[in-house]
C-alpha cells in the first residue's frame, strides 16, 4: 500500500473534479432542466432552489477548477448539511430510504476539501506556485 501514498495528493484532485462535475450537473438540472430531472421540478422555481441550484452551478465550476476551493468547499458542504435537514430528513431517518444519501456524501466531500484543499491539479496550486518567491 505504501506505493499508493504518492498518488494522494492527485486522486484529491481526481475526487475534487469528478465531485464537482456531479454537483454541477444537480445545478443545471434545476436552473437549465438539463440533464431532464427524474420527477418535474416545480415552475417558477421557489426561491430555495433557486438559490440552491445557482451555488450548484457557480461552486460546482469554482471546484471542477479549484479555484478558491477552500471557502467554496466550506460553503457547499453547509448547504448540502442544510439540504440534507430540510428536503430529506423530515421523510425518515435512513438516507438510502428517504433519499438524501447525495446530500450527505457531497456534505462530507465539500467538508473534507474544505480542510484539505483541491490537490496539486487545481488553480489553486497553480496560483500558489506562481505567488511563491523563486529562489
Amino acid at each position: 500500500m505504501d506505493r499508493l501514498t504518492p498518488w494522494a495528493p492527485r486522486v484529491l484532485s481526481i475526487l475534487r473534479i469528478m465531485a464537482a462535475l456531479l454537483f454541477l450537473e444537480h445545478g443545471t438540472q434545476k436552473l437549465f432542466g438539463f440533464p431532464p430531472p427524474m420527477q418535474a421540478m416545480p415552475s417558477p422555481l421557489p426561491p430555495m432552489l433557486l438559490a440552491a441550484g445557482a451555488l450548484e452551478v457557480v461552486g460546482g465550476i469554482l471546484m471542477a477548477f479549484g479555484l478558491f476551493t477552500r471557502p467554496v468547499a466550506f460553503v457547499l458542504s453547509g448547504m448540502m448539511a442544510v439540504a440534507y435537514f430540510v428536503a430529506h430528513g423530515s421523510r425518515g431517518f435512513f438516507p438510502a430510504l428517504n433519499g438524501g444519501d447525495a446530500a450527505i456524501l457531497f456534505c462530507f466531500l465539500f467538508l473534507y476539501m474544505a480542510c484539505a484543499g483541491g490537490g496539486p491539479w487545481s488553480a489553486d496550486s497553480a496560483l500558489a506556485a506562481r505567488r511563491a518567491p523563486s529562489v
